[in-house]
């Protein structure tokens, strides 16, 4: 791709731009991919001369990669997959405003797909881009916009994944030896793997900040600059696939997994938001309390009163609420503090004009545009109902028993989900029962599961 350097440093292509790689021979391959439950990119690979011929107007998979779970089981249950329909077809109509290149695979772009009734040619109404879209949509009829920023926590390991899966996932050695947060030494140690990580994700154009060492033993985060939502949740989609790749490609393993030692603290995705207007940060107000927009308080008032309705949308999975324990720095409390950690809503760049709000409750584990449609909900929720804000806590949120408790377990979770009226009249009576029974099967095949802590406990002494 040395003939074209003003492409590679803008990452993003035009389908023209495209066509002109093809003819060079740099472009053979195209993901087209969509984004299913998990958060994961589903999807196939094109001869780059098929895609420009035809298959940038649409292909087809099957509508059950909407319907299942971690292991691509057919769970029963959904009302829009299931053996009774048959698992027909969706259409995967790409969104050419995210052809890029796939920097880290040779010859390889890639671009996302919005997800149509193969009869209606309707979006899908649960499927991850159409979610946050609509929050999108309803945030636009007040002439605001959402800009949003995602940091990924995750772990590396000596080996690699194949080596790990055989091995049952047992004896797990994280890449470095001591905490590393910060820790300029023990990074440069894995510069390997995260030094072409950064560049390969800004040449495929996602804005990358940085990375950095995390608070635990080869923990790593990786930062991406602000944007508006949607291309905020793409950006972090198509990172996180790329740090699984690169890190598989220097035969380690990069892990997601909120929580994959009791002894060790977790992994986060924490959620930057604020709102706009033609450029304008409307979270900021010169006049009012630490530089907060009367705006921002009912935004945020919203976000605090309704945590609980969709923390499930921010930790999917039973293992996700592992993370959630005293002195770890995951919240556990719904309320809202000036930067301090401690609490499930930070505020960060009090009176500046880059005001905004953290949400520290989401797991590395999460899937970005249902976290974000969930957070846009409430926030919004709380902008039509003009919720007033309560006052700021401070000290230790852990301790503190005057204010509300995130749900700890995926059941309860769950329940919350299944009777929130406010998510049920954002996103959809459908859309929530689809979650809903999402959330059910994960609980369901945990329930089937005879654990090591269990045999340990009990074999001989129960």
């Amino acid at each position: 791709l040395s003939s074209s350097p003003s492409r590679i440093m803008a990452g993003n292509l035009s389908f023209e731009d495209l066509k002109s790689l093809a003819a060079e021979g740099s472009i053979d391959t195209v993901l087209v991919c969509l984004v299913d439950m998990q958060g994961r990119l589903m999807g196939k690979r094109f001869h780059v001369q098929n895609f420009l011929d035809s298959a940038h107007k649409e292909t087809h998979c099957c509508d059950y990669l909407l319907a299942t779970d971690l292991e691509m089981a057919t769970p029963d249950g959904y009302a829009s997959s299931s053996w009774i329909t048959g698992y027909g077809d969706y259409v995967m109509q790409p969104d050419l405003g995210t052809l890029r290149l796939a920097a880290w695979l040779p010859g390889t772009a890639l671009v996302l797909c919005n997800i149509l009734d193969h009869h209606t040619h309707k979006h899908v109404p649960h499927s991850p881009r159409a979610m946050l879209q609509k929050q999108i949509e309803r945030l636009k009829k007040y002439g605001l916009t959402a800009k949003m920023a995602t940091e990924l926590e995750f772990f590396l390991f000596e080996q690699g994944f194949d080596q790990l899966r055989k091995a049952n996932y047992q004896n797990l050695e994280p890449i470095s030896g001591y905490n590393e947060d910060y820790h300029i030494l023990q990074t440069t140690k894995e510069e390997k793997i995260l030094r072409p990580l950064r560049n390969h994700l800004f040449a495929s154009g996602i804005p990358v900040e940085n990375t950095k060492g995390e608070a635990e033993t080869g923990q790593e985060e990786l930062n991406i600059r602000y944007d508006d939502a949607l291309a905020c949740a793409d950006h972090h989609t198509i990172a996180k696939n790329a740090t699984k790749e690169v890190a598989w490609q220097h035969g380690h393993a990069a892990s997601f997994l909120a929580k994959w030692n009791p002894k060790r603290l977790g992994s986060a995705t924490h959620i930057h938001l604020s709102l706009w207007n033609d450029e304008k940060p409307v979270f900021y107000d010169p006049k009012g309390n630490h530089g907060m927009s009367k705006l921002m308080g009912h935004y945020l008032a919203g976000l605090i009163k309704y945590a609980s309705d969709y923390t499930w949308f921010l930790a999917p999975y039973v293992n996700s609420y592992k993370r959630f324990m005293k002195g770890s720095f995951a919240p556990t409390k719904t309320a809202w503090s000036i930067d301090n950690r401690t609490a499930s809503f930070r505020l960060c760049g009090s009176d500046t004009k880059a005001i905004r709000v953290e949400c520290r409750i989401g797991g590395a584990d999460l899937n970005p545009y249902l976290a974000e449609a969930a957070l846009m909900a409430a926030g919004l929720k709380g902008l039509e109902d003009q919720l007033e804000l309560p006052p700021p806590t401070t000290g230790d949120l852990y301790q503190d028993e005057n204010v509300g408790e995130l749900p700890s377990t995926l059941r309860a979770s769950t329940e919350t989900l299944r009777n929130s009226r406010m998510l049920r009249d954002a996103m959809g009576d459908g859309v929530i029962d689809h979650y809903v029974r999402c959330a059910e099967w994960e609980q369901e095949e945990f329930d089937k599961v005879v654990t090591d802590w269990e045999i340990k406990r009990g074999f001989e002494r129960a």
